[in-house]
């Protein structure tokens, strides 16, 4: 179902999955690019958590998505605020993806569960060498010192993005304080609770989907979220 939720800075969109009451689950998305190559992904994953009866919410985050509100016009609080509200102020549990982890980590929660936590620093990274990679094709140099000085949003595979956002997040990581659950694919060597079979999807160059591992992911986070609710 489609609805919204307001945050001090207007409305914003918002997919609702799953029963009317019970425990309910917040997922925070991937940023940038990633976004764009998992949202199929992120859909499959609640409608599949959905079947295991945990309804669920997902979130445009301000500047993102269907978003009027320019991605220039955001900061790192904005974001953690738009999670924290979409509930509406119903307790609930944070579910993340990669560098959604970053924010939802700062949102009150009765539990977490983050799939491919990333930081702040790698993300940045990869949006420094993604920019350079074009501008070496255009003939031109980017110099990464531009995050730490004055001046406009700097683009990024056509975001435009504020470089206070850029600094913040470069020294982001996630709070994974307990309670909190950590899944990763079996490729990945960082330390989880469990790893899973399956590709990264946002390493893909176009938008793709793995309703199998959405599935998996699905009857752990319902798991997970029913073992902390008990």
């Amino acid at each position: 179902m489609i609805t919204c939720y307001d945050w001090a800075g207007g409305r914003e969109a918002m997919l609702r999955f799953g029963p009317a009451d019970g425990p309910i689950v917040v997922l925070a998305m991937p940023l940038f690019e990633e976004a764009n190559r998992t949202r199929v992904f992120a859909v499959t994953l609640l409608r599949a958590l959905a079947e295991h009866g945990i309804a669920s919410l997902l979130p445009d985050l301000p500047g993102t998505g269907e978003s009027l509100t320019e991605l220039e016009e955001i900061s790192a609080n904005d974001w953690v605020e738009s999670i924290s509200v979409a509930t509406g102020g119903r307790p609930s549990h944070i579910a993340a993806l990669r560098a959604g982890c970053l924010i939802a980590g700062n949102a009150p929660a009765l539990s977490r569960w983050y799939f491919a936590p990333t930081t702040g620093e790698a993300i940045v990274r990869d949006l420094i060498r993604t920019r350079q990679i074009a501008d070496r094709e255009e003939g031109r140099a980017f110099d990464p010192a531009e995050l730490d000085a004055d001046g406009p949003p700097i683009e990024f595979a056509g975001n435009r993005i504020p470089r206070s956002l850029l600094r913040a997040l470069r020294e982001a990581e996630s709070d994974q304080m307990p309670p909190c659950r950590i899944v990763r694919l079996d490729g990945d060597p960082h330390a989880a609770d469990r790893h899973v079979p399956g590709v990264p999807l946002w390493r893909r160059s176009e938008p793709d989907n793995d309703p199998a591992l959405a599935a998996l992911l699905a009857e752990d986070l319902a798991q997970w979220v029913r073992r902390c609710a008990s």
